[in-house]
């Protein structure tokens, strides 16, 4: 993969867009939301979510699109779309099946799937995974590979900014690895945490956030 790879986020919420804002600062970056509307607010400037600022935003060199064509030829994918609980406290993965759906039809070889939704330890393998591989007719594990690097901001907090925070990463192959951590690494100063696989990754995210609600 080129030392400076083309990277789309997909969902702009308060998780995706405060990330591709700061990774738009050293690569080229797509940011996609299938919210037509909230992506028309982003390219006049307003972040209903009051994580950036209509200047910085404004100022901001990535391309916002509701149009998934824009990810043709993207070398990393990075997911944040939100995953929320039912009514019976069940995990709704709806939205993250449904954005694995919409990268397959663009993911091409050698191109990498980041997550940072959060999920339970085997989602992004055994849920994921077989998704891609079925929409793109590539082999997860050969001609594509996956990744998890759990998002950890406070929404609100203006001084744990996500290129003030370590950033776990994880990679299917060390090579996968090495490339999250050089992406992150470009956002935060190379605070970067190399969790041993992408379930260990998955299960820090849960550790974290039942810590938060402790």
């Amino acid at each position: 993969m080129s030392a400076s790879p083309k990277i789309a986020v997909i969902g702009l919420g308060y998780v995706g867009l405060p990330l591709a804002v700061h990774l738009a600062d050293h690569f080229e970056i797509i940011g996609f939301d299938v919210d037509a509307g909230r992506v028309g607010q982003l390219c006049a400037g307003e972040d209903r979510t009051g994580e950036i600022g209509a200047e910085k935003l404004r100022a901001s060199t990535m391309t916002i699109t509701a149009d998934e064509s824009a990810m043709d030829g993207v070398d990393v994918f990075i997911v944040t779309v939100p995953t929320p609980v039912d009514a019976r406290n069940r995990p709704d993965l709806s939205a993250i099946r449904a954005a694995s759906e919409t990268v397959a039809r663009h993911i091409g070889k050698g191109a990498i799937v980041v997550y940072e939704s959060t999920v339970y330890p085997g989602v992004t393998e055994d849920e994921c995974g077989p998704i891609l591989a079925a929409g793109s007719g590539l082999v997860c594990g050969e001609d594509f590979f996956l990744g998890y690097s759990p998002e950890r901001i406070n929404p609100g907090d203006k001084e744990h900014t996500v290129d003030r925070i370590t950033k776990i990463v994880a990679g299917q192959t060390p090579e996968v690895t090495d490339t999250l951590a050089n992406i992150y690494g470009a956002l935060n100063g190379g605070d970067i945490y190399r969790a041993r696989d992408i379930r260990t990754a998955e299960a820090a995210k849960v550790i974290e956030n039942a810590q938060r609600d402790i």
